[in-house]
């Protein structure tokens, strides 16, 4: 199918575990909005309950005629309150993860002429534009992180508390696994990872405990390499505060699917191919993926660089974006008393200004 939007990608097959799909879920108190009245969508197939749903919604300041991408498709949660508000518009659903595309696809059939599917990483925000025919979007939410579902399938090796193959990554054809950096990469790589990405304290003993268990026989297995980090954590530590596994999983997840270094240049490409006023609406989760998204807004909301001593600007450098929120939002009481996941969400927000000259 061609013309104003150029080709548009579908994929329309599912896996029959999908045909168990429904869609009745219970009637909530008023109070509580839109991510409450989905919390048992697809209990069957798909879990996910999405984080700063209105919040997410409302930053957008919808054009029910304009273009919007979600460049984190997931569970769909956020695409079908974007889509419910089209009425001659498109949405673009990016998404690396087949699975994610396949059960969104069934949960958002009944809006699909008004959908583009697309299999890719947001990192080439410009080249899926580009092949699709399009040159500016009217807003993009992303959704940064691992996706609830991948939490929920034990199989792809996100989670340290069930038993998987060492997996972790976000696109299951991409060559680098969970396994080849715990069980190839050097104890100094190992030991930068996990204090850089994990801003874990113990990376050292970590870094060597893997070294060493990984010379007597391969690390295959989730358990075996939450194993090893008990084993060199402090007592103290296994008492009280988060798993002791969870800043080692981090890193190595970031660094498996390459997921702080896409950040600055897939906002800044957006922010180029926004239409003025168009908005970019961005959830983090942790510490490192809210520095990269704040300071890229600000530098794309930063005019003139030149010193205090320069009589005039030399440097040309305007401002592109505004924000629209200098300190990030964060979820409700009410979120946070029905979406576990949504405790560390942070979502920032700046608008297109009306011209780039």
């Amino acid at each position: 199918m061609t013309g104003k939007y150029g080709k548009l990608q579908r994929f329309s097959t599912l896996s029959t575990w999908f045909s168990t799909l429904h869609t009745q879920v219970s009637t909530y108190p008023p109070r509580y909005p839109l991510y409450i009245e989905r919390m048992k969508l697809m209990e069957h197939t798909f879990s996910h309950v999405s984080v700063l749903l209105n919040e997410c919604i409302e930053a957008l300041n919808i054009d029910p005629n304009g273009i919007y991408v979600d460049c984190t498709l997931g569970g769909g949660g956020h695409s079908l309150e974007i889509v419910k508000r089209l009425e001659g518009g498109k949405l673009i659903c990016i998404d690396q993860d087949i699975c994610a595309i396949e059960a969104a696809s069934e949960r958002l059939k009944e809006y699909k002429d008004k959908i583009i599917f697309v299999k890719n990483n947001f990192s080439n925000f410009s080249g899926i534009l580009a092949e699709l025919g399009i040159e500016k979007v009217d807003g993009a939410l992303l959704d940064l992180g691992v996706s609830s579902y991948q939490l929920d399938t034990p199989e792809r090796g996100f989670s340290y508390n069930t038993e998987a193959p060492l997996d972790m990554r976000m696109n299951e054809t991409a060559a680098l696994s969970a396994y080849d950096v715990v069980n190839t990469y050097s104890e100094d790589d190992l030991r930068r990872i996990i204090f850089t990405y994990g801003e874990d304290n113990n990376a050292g003993r970590i870094a060597s405990a893997i070294v060493k268990a990984r010379a007597e026989k391969p690390i295959g297995t989730t358990t075996e390499l939450v194993d090893i980090i008990k084993s060199v954590t402090p007592k103290k530590m296994l008492a009280v505060g988060h798993h002791p596994a969870k800043k080692a999983f981090q890193a190595i997840r970031i660094e498996v699917n390459s997921e702080l270094s896409i950040i600055e240049p897939t906002l800044k490409a957006i922010a180029y191919h926004l239409n003025p006023k168009g908005r970019i609406a961005v959830i983090t989760f942790h510490s490192l993926e809210d520095r990269a998204a704040k300071h890229t807004f600000a530098d794309l909301a930063t005019g003139c660089t030149c010193p205090p001593s320069y009589p005039v600007c030399v440097c040309g450098k305007k401002p592109t974006v505004k924000l629209i929120n200098k300190k990030p939002i964060l979820p409700s009481a009410e979120e946070l008393e029905y979406n576990h996941r949504s405790h560390s969400a942070k979502l920032r927000i700046v608008e297109k200004m009306p011209s780039e000259a």
